[in-house]
């Protein structure tokens, strides 16, 4: 054997060796943020989840006719679409997550879209404990990208810096609690979720009350459950308790 086929085998070896797991236990904690939806994500390494729903306002706003420069205002919702101006249709701004509004000598010019929730990007840093979220435009590149930093010892969410470059996307820096891991646990109940509650309550519900109220018994057709007697009972002891009782007055005459 070569010296060169020698020196390429142990290169190889060396190379399987250093990719190996083994080599590298930091990378058996996963990092990152696995995104469930628009508005929330599970951390990798089951830390706990962040939701951005409670870093906005009574509105769902984080940021309100916001001054990015002397002539531009920004409006943002984490997780709410929102439309500007919302007295007018068929604007820019319609179900956006961000708005940029531009004055002309002063006054509003126009409003243009600056990124929705749909298809946003989530990024975690371990290291930082930000949370990046990308705010996609129509040709799927990011136009507004806000760090949210996690940020235990506030008890609000405050925008801390805005930049907007020529050629960049906008970003914004978010201080928040809501950024840390099961901090903000903030109820996201959809339509599916209540009724699932209360399906599970009214059955048990049903299977307490049966087994207090139905008495089972063998007949010729099989096992069957009828009522205990107690329960009719106690039902017309309370309707006739609850129903007021009648005065009697005396006849003056007798």
């Amino acid at each position: 054997m070569s010296l060169q086929a020698v020196v390429l085998a142990l290169f190889v070896c060396f190379h399987a060796f250093s990719s190996s797991p083994s080599a590298h236990p930091s990378d058996a904690k996963q990092s990152g943020c696995f995104k469930v939806n628009n508005c929330k994500c599970i951390m990798k390494d089951g830390s706990g989840v962040i939701n951005l729903r409670a870093t906005g306002d009574a509105d769902g706003f984080l940021g309100r006719w916001k001054p990015v420069s002397t002539e531009v205002l920004l409006s943002f919702s984490p997780c709410q679409p929102f439309s500007q101006p919302e007295d007018l249709t068929g604007t820019d701004c319609t179900d956006v997550a961000a708005c940029l509004i531009v004055r002309l000598n002063g006054h509003t010019g126009h409003y243009v879209s600056y990124g929705r929730h749909d298809g946003n990007q989530f990024h975690y840093n371990d290291t930082t404990k930000t949370l990046s979220v990308s705010y996609l435009g129509e040709d799927e590149q990011p136009l507004t990208v806000v760090h949210y930093h996690c940020s235990p010892n506030r008890s609000a969410s405050v925008v801390s810096q805005l930049s907007l470059g020529a050629e960049q996307p906008l970003h914004m820096w978010v201080e928040s609690p809501c950024a840390c891991p099961n901090y903000c646990a903030m109820g996201d109940l959809g339509v599916g979720t209540i009724f699932l509650i209360i399906l599970s309550l009214s059955a048990a519900a049903y299977f307490i009350l049966g087994s207090c109220a139905l008495r089972p018994f063998r007949s010729s057709s099989g096992v069957q459950i009828s009522p205990e007697r107690s329960v009719w009972c106690m039902i017309c002891y309370h309707c006739t308790e609850s129903r007021p009782a009648r005065r009697r007055y005396a006849d003056p005459t007798h």
